[in-house]
């Protein structure tokens, strides 16, 4: 009889530790189902903000706004392309050019401006778009649209400096990322 009590103990104990993952696997979920929430509201605030637009632009913006951001980005590659522009935040003035420190000329040109690229984001998808998000100052669709199409190029022509800070955020989320 001893036994019986010992192997129901034993699956009672088994059923409580069996309930007590199921809670705690629940309630990250209802965590995750929360911040998800918040994004979403947080989008939808963003989307809310009523720009003006001119009666003369009204067609152009609507088509704009069902673009994919792919094909954003492909449109401000033509319009650079087409009227000679970048849409790169300006650089800051770099110092005179002059012979390398060194004092040697070895012909190549230091690189100024980078493309940062996320190549991966591993395991922290969601810490990945709202990286991308903060950092960029965008909506949730638009930076979860930049995740989903790893690898991607999340900003173009950024100085030195701004494409480390960009890429170390990134990296810090969890994602992979190269300067090109």
């Amino acid at each position: 009889m001893s036994e019986d009590n010992n192997n129901e103990e034993e699956k009672q104990e088994e059923e409580e530790k069996d309930e007590e993952e199921q809670e705690e696997e629940e309630e990250q979920e209802d965590e995750e189902e929360e911040e998800n929430e918040e994004e979403e509201e947080e989008n939808e605030e963003d989307e809310d903000e009523e720009v003006e637009v001119p009666e003369k632009f009204e067609d152009i913006v609507e088509e704009i706004e069902e673009m994919s951001v792919l094909e954003l980005s492909e449109l401000v590659e033509v319009l650079e392309d087409k009227f000679g522009v970048s849409a790169a935040a300006p650089a800051a003035a770099a110092p005179a050019a002059g012979g390398a420190a060194d004092g040697s000329d070895d012909g190549e040109e230091e690189q100024t401006e980078f493309d940062v690229v996320l190549k991966d984001f591993g395991d922290a998808k969601i810490q990945v778009i709202k990286a991308i998000k903060k950092e960029l100052e965008i909506g949730l669709a638009d930076a979860k649209g930049m995740v989903d199409e790893v690898p991607s190029t999340i900003e173009e022509s950024l100085d030195k400096e701004a494409a480390e800070e960009l890429k170390e955020a990134l990296e810090e989320a969890g994602g992979t990322v190269e300067l090109e």
